[in-house]
């Protein structure tokens, strides 16, 4: 159905018959001729039994004599179309001086025999092939027209001969000489009436309902070269009348003018990506831009800028003015290389998207000039802290972890190539880690980094699973400088891991003399997926496992919150893994996290309350961070005469602030990661007070029940033993608890 503020029958492939009987024929022989799609939609809305190849006959016979469209459709086919064809005869031959008697003789044994002829051999009324298109071509160059429209009518099998030849053959044959020499003018005159059409469409401003229905790429499907100027047309109706503009561009999209409605839909991108006049518009701009499949010469472009906008969304996101400007410089640089790049091409396409590049980098840049303005007006310390979200490459706040660094190195170089697990507890900093580990690794090293927690663990299928399993690598090894060949859903559709083992091999042959780490973090919830049955165990598991044996380009580093020991399947198939324990920071580090998380901060801290820090946070780099931003908070609150100094009442004062915003963090602990023995206990503990150690007989006393609990404690490091009884590692968790 078509829109009601569409003109009625435009821009579809199934639009409806013209009521009256010889209007309608003669629209069916023009569907049949020009518009094939239009006349098998018509055969099912008669009868869903109906199509190109049915017969008319048979059906009745079947006991579809009730559908009067059928008959409605016999009628036409069979009597009305070969009266009008034989009279189009008849006046053929009396413009060629024919006497009225002969060519009433010769009308009336046409249509009888074209009547009894269609019935006797079960006319078909079907456009079966390309063939006899051709036919129809060869027929009308012949100039025998009444002849090539009964052959349409009542053919099957190429049956060659209903209706009469005219005695004037020869004067015929020389008219038919003439159309076929003058066939080339027809194109020049459907040009000239397609342009016609776009200059009356200017000059009414596209009004409703357009002319643009009537241009032949809407009723002549069978012509295969480019119409010239329908992009333009096209384009000028959806800027001015988008509804109708829309539904035309739908309907081109899967016609043989498609290249029109590509070149609307790239101007129509270039255009929207132009119209982004702020950050605000550009952080938004992604969610509009469909990169479909297959590639074409476009599509790099626009995922350049989906993937700038994205960036410049997750800079907005952070929560201090620091972090945004850091990150905004971070896109602004990524802009000027695309720039560059851009300036090398020549392409039609790099050429039209050029301007619009180097005006978002105007825009990202100017906006950073303009925070910077607002905090040095301001007199603010800038907050380089992060807190809640992992810590990319971008972030010159990243510190230490040069030891873990240094053990994963050297596992990566055993020869018994051990696959390795990275654990530790929630918000020790494993992500940032995994997101920083190219620092940390020689340049030999490639790693290719996969949140399971994203796309990958939650597609449906393997086809789904590996798909965005590479793509993730590949988007990893891109910002390690290394580009990796594609793989595409339509290829591992048949044979998913048959096809993603062939990639594989491409991908070592793109690695080089190079090692790729596999880095696959929170493994857990790709477990919970097979769990769930959305993968099979075997292949999943089986795949790494393949990797591990049998790829030694490939290294392959899990992360998580759990031992592999606590996951039997993955123990069954993951032998001799190497555990990398990832815990509190280093207290040098920890204090470089505090006093200089980064270059030219200005906040100073008197030595006490550096102390401080560390014994409420133990070095914890979330909690650091946690607690060093309220700090920052509360100090931009006071008066500047003392902004820039941080002193132990400072501290203390950002403790409450630290408890509520982080509250996410602690509630994590009480509701995921212990019972409610456990909330119990720590409870218990926490009331003693700050640094109290409480007797493991007390505890026992108090909780009889609580050894297999304690242990879970333990393994948590949310306790630690101390002498013969129990302590708080972290005074800020205790605080949670109290």
């Amino acid at each position: 159905m078509t829109s009601p503020q569409l003109p009625p029958n435009a821009y579809t492939n199934a639009p409806q018959q013209h009521p009256n009987f010889i209007l309608g024929s003669l629209q069916l022989l023009f569907w049949l001729v020009f518009r094939p799609s239009a006349w098998r939609n018509h055969l099912k809305r008669i009868d869903p039994a109906l199509d190109t190849d049915s017969s008319l006959i048979i059906l009745l016979r079947q006991g579809r004599w009730r559908n009067l469209a059928l008959w409605g459709l016999f009628i036409q086919g069979y009597f009305i179309l070969p009266i009008l064809a034989n009279l189009f005869l008849g006046l053929v031959l009396w413009a060629l001086g024919e006497p009225i008697a002969n060519i009433a003789f010769y009308v009336a044994v046409g249509v009888a025999v074209g009547m009894a002829g269609g019935v006797a051999f079960r006319l078909d009324l079907s456009v079966r092939s390309n063939e006899e298109i051709y036919l129809i071509t060869a027929m009308i160059t012949l100039g025998s027209t009444a002849i090539g429209l009964f052959i349409v009518i009542i053919t099957e099998d190429k049956v060659a001969a209903l209706g009469l030849l005219t005695t004037r053959g020869v004067v015929v044959l020389r008219v038919a000489l003439c159309v076929g020499v003058t066939i080339g003018l027809w194109q020049l005159i459907l040009t000239v009436w397609n342009y016609l059409l776009y200059r009356f469409d200017k000059e009414r401003n596209a009004i409703s309902p357009c002319l643009l229905r009537f241009h032949s790429a809407f009723w002549d499907e069978q012509q295969r070269l480019h119409l010239p100027g329908l992009d333009n047309h096209l384009l000028f109706v959806i800027t001015h009348n988008p509804v109708e503009g829309k539904a035309a561009l739908e309907y081109l999209s899967t016609s043989r003018q498609r290249w029109a409605a590509q070149a609307v839909q790239i101007e129509m991108d270039a255009r929207s990506l132009q119209g982004c006049k702020n950050v605000e518009a550009i952080r938004k701009a992604y969610h509009s831009l469909v990169i479909g499949e297959p590639e074409n010469e476009v599509s790099p472009l626009l995922r350049i800028f989906s993937r700038i906008s994205e960036d410049v969304d997750a800079a907005l996101n952070q929560v201090s003015a620091y972090n945004q400007r850091l990150a905004l410089r971070n896109v602004a640089d990524k802009l000027n290389l695309h720039l560059q790049d851009f300036t090398r091409n020549t392409d039609k396409y790099t050429v039209r998207f050029r301007p619009i590049i180097k005006g978002w980098r105007e825009i990202v840049t100017n906006y950073v000039d303009e925070l910077a303005k607002v905090t040095e007006l301001r007199q603010e310390i800038d907050s380089p802290y992060i807190i809640g979200v992992p810590l990319t490459l971008e972030q010159e706040i990243f510190t230490g972890r040069d030891d873990i660094g240094t053990r994963i190195e050297q596992l990566l170089l055993d020869r018994r190539r051990p696959p390795l697990l990275l654990y530790g507890q929630r918000r020790m900093g494993k992500t940032s880690l995994l997101n920083n580990i190219g620092k940390l690794l020689p340049n030999s090293i490639i790693p290719m980094f996969v949140d399971l927690q994203g796309a990958s663990s939650s597609a449906s299928d393997h086809t789904g699973f590996l798909y965005n399993l590479a793509k993730e690598m590949e988007k990893s090894a891109k910002k390690q400088g290394l580009t990796l060949p594609s793989l595409t859903r339509e290829v591992l559709k048949s044979d998913p891991f048959t096809y993603f083992y062939e990639w594989l091999d491409k991908v070592e042959q793109a690695l080089e003399q190079n090692t790729a780490l596999l880095a696959l973090d929170e493994f857990e919830v790709l477990d919970n997926a097979i769990a769930k049955g959305r993968f099979d165990e075997q292949d999943v598991l089986g795949m790494l496992r393949h990797v591990i044996q049998h790829r030694p380009r490939f290294k392959v580093l899990l992360a998580g919150s759990h031992t592999i020991a606590e996951y039997q399947r993955w123990a069954s198939y993951l032998i001799n893994v190497q555990v990398v324990h990832i815990s509190y920071l280093k207290e040098a580090e920890a204090r470089q996290l505090i006093e200089r998380p980064v270059k030219d901060f200005t906040l100073r801290y008197e030595p006490n309350a550096v102390e401080r820090v560390l014994q409420l946070t133990r070095c914890h780099p979330f909690l650091v961070q946690l607690l060093c931003a309220e700090i920052i908070v509360l100090k931009n609150e006071q008066d500047p005469s003392i902004r820039r100094f941080a002193t132990l009442a400072d501290v203390e004062a950002a403790i409450p602030e630290a408890l509520q915003s982080g509250g996410f963090f602690f509630a994590d602990i009480q509701n995921n990661q212990v019972d409610a023995i456990g909330q119990a206990i720590l409870r218990f503990i926490a009331a003693q007070g700050e640094g109290a150690i409480v007797n493991r007989e007390s505890l026992l006393q108090q909780f009889p029940d609580a050894e297999i609990t304690l242990k879970l404690l333990l393994q948590r490091e949310l306790i630690e033993e101390v002498d013969d009884g129990y302590s708080f590692q972290v005074e800020l968790i205790r605080r949670w608890f109290a």
